[in-house]
């Protein structure tokens, strides 16, 4: 059996040294070693700026790589394209997410609708208006009716508006054998205060007998400085003129509202002036 002689390979030619092509292939070469570079300096600055792109970047250089090295286990094409859409997808989220979180919060203005109109100011704090505190009226200004009372309240009155007006050692000592004195006190001068309290109706108004009896112990019983008749109603002419010889001070219904009121002069006062 004849074998078939094989066909002889002829020798290949060496190739001629050509400049032209010579210089053409290095001429390619540092372009491509320039691309090359100016590719590591924009992925090293994306490194550094935007790690997410370069994230995406570097998964799309190992995709490649892993499709080249397989040898005949293929990678489709869309399948590629598939990955790298879902990094970039990944990487485009987490750049959003990294500028959301680095991005400063947007200023809340608090301040109320024309608070700077009012202030007069831009920009300035808004001014607060607190109610204004409406000062409760003092108890001393509060009308009594003294004629409503009975006779003991009658006398723990006449005694609180003594210690408004800044008596010491005010006691009410009115009651069986007072001897006429119903409250007694010391003015803010030290003198003594003796006071009578007759809480009559408007009819029925203070006599002389009153006065008389009053007069004959306030002096020399209580030894009182000034002798005070105090009475819801009024006197008679004849009571008036006994206390006006005996110095005694008589306050009717009309004054005793204006000592409490405030208006009108103190006991001990009208008779210091009177003095």
């Amino acid at each position: 059996m004849a074998v078939p002689a094989r066909a002889r390979r002829t020798a290949r030619r060496p190739r001629r040294f050509e400049l032209r092509a010579t210089a053409l292939y290095f001429a390619l070469l540092a372009v491509i070693i320039a691309l090359v570079g100016a590719a590591a300096r924009t992925a090293a600055a994306a490194a550094v700026h935007r790690p997410a792109w370069a994230a995406a970047l570097a998964l799309m250089g190992v995709g490649a790589a892993m499709a080249g090295c397989r040898g005949k286990r293929r990678i489709s094409a869309a399948r590629i394209v598939r990955r790298s859409a879902e990094a970039l997808d990944e990487a485009t989220q987490t750049a959003v997410e990294a500028l959301d979180a680095a991005s400063p919060a947007p200023a809340v203005d608090l301040a109320p609708a024309g608070a700077g109109a009012c202030s007069g100011r831009l920009g300035t704090e808004p001014t607060v208006l607190l109610p204004e505190a409406v000062p409760e009226a003092p108890a001393d200004t509060v009308e009594i009716a003294y004629e409503a009372l009975d006779p003991d309240e009658f006398e723990q009155a006449v005694a609180e508006l003594c210690r408004r007006d800044g008596c010491l050692d005010v006691d009410v000592v009115g009651g069986a054998g007072d001897l006429g004195a119903d409250v007694v006190a010391r003015t803010p001068d030290g003198r003594s205060v003796v006071i009578q309290c007759k809480r009559y109706c408007d009819g029925n108004r203070v006599g002389s007998q009153d006065l008389q009896r009053f007069g004959g112990t306030c002096f020399t019983v209580h030894g009182a400085d000034v002798a005070v008749v105090v009475t819801t109603s009024d006197f008679t002419a004849p009571a008036l003129d006994y206390a006006e010889q005996c110095g005694i001070v008589c306050v009717d219904g009309p004054q005793l509202r204006r000592w409490q009121e405030g208006a009108g002069p103190r006991p001990w006062e009208a008779q210091s002036s009177a003095g």
